[in-house]
């Protein structure tokens, strides 16, 4: 009642109740990954992780205190600089959840510039037949590029110096045509409508179906 803003959702409350029971009787949930209906979420879920990591967010959370020194700030200072990295890090979060589900313009807005929406918005895509394999995709993904760009990183700067945020920042770009393009809203649409109501009406996943 206080996600939707209403006071009657026995209706969707039962829907989901019918959807979680039909789920329980999938068995072969990694060979349904491959159906029409699973591609795009899965696709978003894992293209979302790879991005997530190629906008450097971890990378700056790892190396906060040597890219501070690099730019002059004593030992000191480049560790406190590194902790107020992390509290707005953590103060971004919490802005992400409290404006998502409040405006569709602020939706698209954080999904494009906040790293927290990476784990949310598979959670409002994949399939409840597919969610569990889904989300395993999703977070080895993430796991994976994580330690690339951590074991890569201070070899990538010392190497390309201030030219790796522009390659960094070209990532973004990428990251943002990709959200335009291909993510659709999902705010207001029961997660067994998904097929129906976005991806058969979606421009290009439409395509699959």
């Amino acid at each position: 009642m206080k996600i939707r803003g209403v006071s009657d959702v026995e209706a969707e409350y039962k829907e989901i109740v019918a959807a979680c029971e039909q789920a329980k009787q999938v068995k072969h949930s990694l060979k349904n990954l491959l159906k029409p209906a699973s591609i795009p979420p899965l696709v978003i879920g894992v293209l979302l992780q790879i991005f997530q990591q190629f906008t450097r967010i971890n990378a700056i959370m790892f190396y906060a205190p040597v890219l501070f020194q690099t730019m002059g700030f004593k030992a000191n200072a480049s560790l406190l600089s590194s902790v107020i990295t992390g509290i707005v890090n953590v103060g971004s979060t919490f802005i992400s959840i409290y404006l998502v589900d409040k405006w569709c313009f602020s939706c698209n807005v954080v999904r494009v510039v906040m790293g927290p929406l990476g784990w949310l918005i598979p959670s409002e895509t994949l399939p409840l037949e597919t969610r569990t394999t889904g989300f395993a995709f999703a977070v080895s993904t993430n796991m994976l590029f994580t330690s690339i760009i951590a074991q890569l990183f201070s070899t990538m700067l010392c190497t390309m110096k201030a030219y790796i945020f522009f390659f960094f920042s070209g990532w973004i770009v990428v990251m943002g045509l990709f959200v335009f393009f291909c993510l659709p809203e999902t705010k207001g649409v029961p997660i067994d409508s998904m097929v129906e109501r976005v991806w058969m009406q979606h421009p290009i996943w439409k395509r699959l179906f």
